[in-house]
């Protein structure tokens, strides 16, 4: 087949890491500066390691998820396209390139257009799983911190962007344990990144990422992976924030904090994978999907995000969760994305 991947690159991605890490000694002060603009984007190794796992079998072009892409894909007519863009601006921005596939009748990977808009926007996917009656902390959402006025609070109470991914606007300072240090984070993330801050009781639990594979009858859900915070840095709050997931955790950095499987019972693996199975199917996500969870106060699995573009990175020393996970399932790097393309195919009747 004649297959297409769509892509974002970061700026200079080769030395995109070494950037991130010299910040390493200012993490003090990186949570006033966006230095994450770029988080959600792949470096040239991810889009290399993918087009060759695609090559094994199909003829691959590239196209940039940029201002052409549409006149890109009139041209071309894949046969498919392999998505990975994450979008150039706005809340809608990683439903932009299946929204000019789904305009033209082009099939792609990945879920649509409405489910990739809905699961960017952290509130809205939080409303949904709140009429489903998916466990996810209580929230409210903030454009103004003189919104704050006149409420009360049950410290702690942790602070994020409404729409970003990739640990974006997510410091140490997110968790706020009184009214001053909320207010200043909320200032923050409207400041910074010009949309409003969702602010959510603190689940105090262990985290899990769970990774998903297929549609329908055919979804296999791989093996969980725990967040180790008890391995952390004792300066490092329990979250996994930007600083842990670009600065401390680097190819040049051990930082080995995360079990694959994870290390859990027989009934909270069981819990966990129902909730992450039940959201999967209430937000039609399809094809694959990675979802995090933390565990509230009472040891019940909680939803935090929903990530329908899961990161992707080839190299296992950069701890990448979705290949992590397949890699414990038994599969290799090009397997797991050529059955990411055979599980769209078969939804559009392709093989």
């Amino acid at each position: 087949m004649n297959v297409a991947l769509t892509f974002n690159v970061k700026p200079e991605s080769e030395t995109f890491s070494e950037s991130v890490s010299s910040n390493l000694q200012q993490s003090s002060q990186i949570e006033n500066t966006q230095i994450d603009q770029f988080a959600e984007w792949d470096t040239w190794e991810t889009i290399n390691a993918v087009k060759d796992a695609l090559s094994i079998y199909h003829d691959v072009n590239l196209i940039e998820a940029d201002q052409n892409a549409f006149e890109k894909f009139k041209s071309i007519r894949p046969d498919i396209v392999f998505n990975i863009a994450e979008g150039l601006k706005g809340v809608s921005r990683e439903a932009q390139i299946p929204a000019m596939l789904e305009m033209l009748d082009i099939p792609f990977t990945g879920s649509d257009s409405l489910t990739l808009g809905i699961c960017l926007d952290k509130s809205r996917t939080k409303e949904i799983l709140s009429y489903h009656n998916i466990p996810n902390s209580k929230f409210s959402v903030y454009e103004d911190s003189s919104e704050l006025n006149g409420k009360t609070y049950n410290f702690p109470m942790f602070v994020k962007p409404i729409s970003e991914g990739s640990s974006k606007g997510i410091f140490s300072s997110s968790i706020t344990n009184n009214f001053f240090e909320l207010k200043s984070e909320i200032e923050r993330i409207n400041n910074l990144y010009d949309q409003p801050a969702l602010v959510e009781e603190f689940l105090p639990g262990r985290e899990f990422t769970v990774a998903l594979l297929g549609n329908g009858n055919d979804i296999k859900i791989l093996p969980i992976i725990e967040v180790r915070f008890d391995k952390y840095p004792k300066e490092v709050k329990p979250i996994y924030s930007y600083e842990a997931k670009w600065i401390l955790d680097t190819k040049e950095n051990d930082f080995d904090v995360f079990d694959c499987p994870a290390q859990i019972e027989k009934e909270l693996e069981e819990k966990i994978k129902e909730v992450c199975l039940r959201t999967y199917k209430v937000l039609r996500c399809r094809d694959w999907s990675r979802i995090d969870v933390r565990l509230d106060k009472n040891g019940v699995p909680n939803i935090i995000e929903i990530n329908p573009l899961p990161g992707i990175m080839p190299d296992p020393k950069e701890n990448s969760s979705f290949p992590k996970a397949a890699r414990a399932a038994g599969m290799s790097y090009d397997e797991m994305i050529n059955q990411v393309l055979i599980s769209a195919c078969k939804r559009y009747n392709l093989l």
